[in-house]
């Protein structure tokens, strides 16, 4: 009985995936093979590799992925391993603190990092007044055509991820693994070495391949920085003649196959090691207390991490109030208008408006969806129950650009999709499809954790007292797991509130603008443009912050694993 349900399950969620998720896909990839007449071509992906173009934003895409993972694991490692090792004071704090880059979009945080580290930033007027640069000759920070500081955008926002899932794979090697290699006299590098590093691996690949396949799609940030020789912005610009021309099908179609393999070496390379760390340790954790003094230079390292990881914070609140900032380390004069002003903007509080309703309904149907799937995972013995999990699990792996483009083309006018936006061309509905498809694994990671961790002795204890399956799982299950359901709930919820690569192509009305299309659009507004986008920002931070705390609450020490493939 409980195998049929669960098959039923499985099929409804097959077939909602295959229409929203796999369609839509295969719609954009196979566009990249379809000739002139209607038959099949490499002509198009062929001229991918010929033009001078699209290879040179091919290699910066990867230069840009690559870039941002190892410095986001040159961050967030050593803070893991110091957090996981040592008592050292202000812990608790620092440790949230460090999640800080998580409660700012990051192409809005590009907007404050160029106020601060532009030609004419901040932090250029600070050298010049002592002595330190030539007025007359200052120095881009962000580097030639914006490159390092996209790499620096992303590896600040990024990190935390990072950082969550390399605590969670500490958090489950036993001690008496290192305590025994320390009896026997091996050294503490060896020990780290050997025994550690290793056995840590799956949860540092598992983190990479995020920051590498977020940093290697990622739009907002190029776009912001006006870095256009990478190919997320060169897809991006080719909507505007998708019609007449298949090259960013072409474009999409290999950044697609680089995120597959990047997801599929993920999967599979530490498959077999990730059970050597599972299971509860044998012994209390081995934290050891530093002295004063060390202990003091340990939360020197993480609170300067933080403070460098909000410059962009810093530069958005700035900007905000600012009347007029140019060249010099703080705004001339600053002012609370923008905010005000802010309100009574026909973008600003519709955008808003949209947002909450996208996000809301994209929410709800991740919730459903979510807590049936992590069901068939978990209680039932399904055959293939495990291929589901990795099937929902793809969403990290596609890039957004994809999944936005195949929405696109699949409702326009005539198409499959055309009764989502109507005679209306709202795209209300597309949206939060789209939402919910792009956030699904963070709700179907927190709860299979929550049902991994609640005692099901107890739910077969209300099934031989005679309560229905529904009514178990209405007063038992979802009982058990509601702080997990709202973690992830929440991180959903507010991601979504965020979407940058859905948003920026599927919404092209005003009026139908979620939050981050609102700000992008504000920032090509002449007079006070980047001050309103900045003050939208902050709104937007204010809120993400909000959601973050309240779901890295709920979830505990689990939170990293809703990162996790």
């Amino acid at each position: 009985m409980k195998n049929n349900r669960a098959i039923l399950i499985t099929a409804a969620v097959i077939a909602f995936f295959t229409v929203f998720f796999l369609f839509p896909m295969v719609y954009a990839l196979q566009a990249a093979f379809r000739a002139d007449g209607g038959g099949f071509t490499f002509k198009y992906l062929l001229g991918v590799f010929r033009n001078p173009i699209y290879l040179e934003g091919l290699w910066n895409a990867l230069r840009v992925g690559i870039g941002s993972m190892v410095l986001a694991i040159l961050i967030a490692f050593p803070l893991a391993l110091a957090s996981h090792r040592w008592v050292f004071p202000g812990k608790k704090w620092l440790g949230v603190l460090i999640l800080a880059p998580l409660v700012l979009p990051p192409f809005v945080g590009a907007v404050g990092v160029k106020e601060i580290l532009g030609v004419h930033g901040s932090f250029n007027a600070i050298l010049i007044q002592f002595g330190m640069m030539d007025a007359t000759n200052p120095r881009d920070w962000l580097g030639q055509g914006r490159f390092f500081g996209v790499i620096l955008m992303n590896a600040l926002h990024l990190y935390p991820i990072l950082y969550m899932n390399v605590l969670a794979a500490l958090s489950k090697l036993d001690p008496a693994m290192e305590q025994a290699a320390q009896n026997l006299g091996c050294p503490p590098w060896e020990r780290f070495k050997r025994i550690t590093l290793p056995l840590c691996m799956p949860g540092i690949f598992s983190g990479a391949a995020v920051v590498f396949i977020w940093s290697f799609t990622e739009l907002g940030v190029p776009l912001v920085f006006d870095y256009t020789r990478i190919s997320s912005v060169q897809i991006y610009d080719g909507i505007k003649d998708l019609n007449q021309n298949p090259m960013p099908y072409a474009l999409i179609f290999v950044m697609v196959l680089i995120s597959t393999i990047i997801y599929l070496v993920s999967k599979s390379l530490f498959a077999n090691k990730a059970v050597v760390v599972e299971g509860k340790p044998s012994v209390a954790s081995n934290e050891r207390i530093l002295s004063p003094a060390k202990g003091m230079i340990v939360s020197a390292v993480f609170m300067s991490i933080f403070v460098i990881a909000c410059i962009p914070h810093i530069g958005v609140i700035l900007l905000s109030v600012s009347g007029d900032w140019y060249g010099t380390m703080l705004p001339s004069d600053m002012t609370l208008a923008h905010y005000g002003e802010g309100l009574s903007h026909p973008l600003v509080v519709p955008s808003i408006q949209n947002s909450l309703f996208y996000g809301l309904g994209a929410t709800a149907l991740d919730l459903i969806l979510g807590t049936a799937i992590a069901w068939v995972i978990v209680r039932s013995t399904m055959r293939g129950r495990h291929l589901l999990d990795a099937l929902m699990m793809l969403p990290l792996a596609v890039p957004g650009l994809v999944l936005a483009f195949g929405y696109l083309a699949l409702s326009q006018p005539g198409q499959p999709l055309d009764f989502l936006v109507g005679a209306s061309n709202n795209p209300a509905m597309l949206l939060i499809i789209a939402y919910a498809v792009r956030r699904l694994p963070y709700v179907v990671r927190a709860a299979v954790a929550g049902l991994q961790q609640s005692n099901v002795s107890l739910e077969e204890a209300a099934r031989t007292m005679g309560a229905t399956a529904q009514s178990t799982v209405r007063r038992i299950a979802l009982p058990l797991i509601g702080a997990n359901l709202a973690a992830g709930a929440i991180l959903a919820f507010a991601f979504a509130m965020l979407e940058v690569s859905d948003s920026l192509i599927l919404a092209q009305q005003a009026e139908h603008y979620p939050i981050t299309k609102a700000i992008y659009a504000l920032l090509s507004t002449l007079g006070n443009g980047h001050e309103l986008a900045a003050a939208l920002g902050v709104w937007a931070m204010v809120f993400l912050g909000v959601a973050l705390i309240g779901a890295f609450t709920l979830a505990g020490k689990k939170a990293g694993g809703i990162f996790r493939f």
